[in-house]
């Protein structure tokens, strides 16, 4: 399960993509608004490092120390729909149409299938592959320009009425915008540990079928439903 909910979190990095060709001196948060009005569809390579700081017996000198790194592919549709797949150094998928959420992972030879809605209330993913208003749900704030992007914390709405304002699994959530792509992700838990996602090759708007979001289960794979 623990693959999993890393696969629901980090799916969030699908999101932050732009085709402006204004983007290079808008702030980070502009072009991050201008990505979720403007792009339908897209896909692309991730790189996912899990970090942490060094210990007491270790060099203190050289910040965070990458502990484990995944790699893939992703894609995703507005509104809902979207394929996170790892390659290396395991194979899993974690697939959604818009109804139903499926994490497969290949040496389990095993499906975990549950409803999407339910999967992904409380991550900013139900929000961001979805709804055309980050606005509504969070508070987007700029940050520093640092390794050659412009960085934006989403902060969730205080209103009592907005979604996911309690269930966060991480107290800090970033994107780093360059050239109106996202180039970077970044979570903070509450326990310092870090998530970092770079994506790379990311094409917009792109032409998608339906079928690319369904998953169908080989036979004699073990299949888990739950509600």
């Amino acid at each position: 399960m623990q693959k999993f909910w890393s696969a629901v979190f980090i799916g969030i990095a699908c999101i932050a993509l732009s085709n402006s060709v204004l983007a290079e001196g808008e702030t980070g948060s502009e072009q991050l608004r201008q990505f979720v009005r403007n792009s339908k569809t897209a896909e692309g390579d991730f790189v996912q490092q899990q970090l942490r700081a060094p210990k007491a017996n270790e060099p203190q000198d050289k910040g965070l120390k990458v502990v484990r790194q995944t790699q893939g592919h992703f894609v995703f549709q507005r509104p809902g729909r979207f394929v996170w797949e790892t390659q290396k150094p395991y194979e899993q998928k974690l697939i959604t149409n818009g109804s139903q959420l499926v994490l497969w992972d290949k040496d389990l030879n095993q499906a975990t299938i549950r409803p999407a809605g339910q999967a992904l209330a409380a991550t900013p993913a139900a929000i961001l592959f979805g709804e055309t208003s980050l606005d509504q749900h969070f508070d987007l704030i700029d940050g520093e320009e640092r390794l050659g992007m412009k960085w934006v914390a989403l902060a969730p709405k205080k209103d009592p009425g907005a979604k996911n304002k309690n269930d966060l699994p991480y107290t800090k959530i970033s994107i780093g915008m360059s050239n109106g792509l996202p180039k970077a992700l970044e979570l903070v838990d509450g326990l310092g540990s870090v998530v970092l996602v770079t994506l790379d090759k990311i094409q917009l708007n792109v032409n998608l079928p339906a079928h690319r979001f369904n998953f169908t289960p080989p036979a004699g794979a073990e299949v888990l439903r739950l509600n």
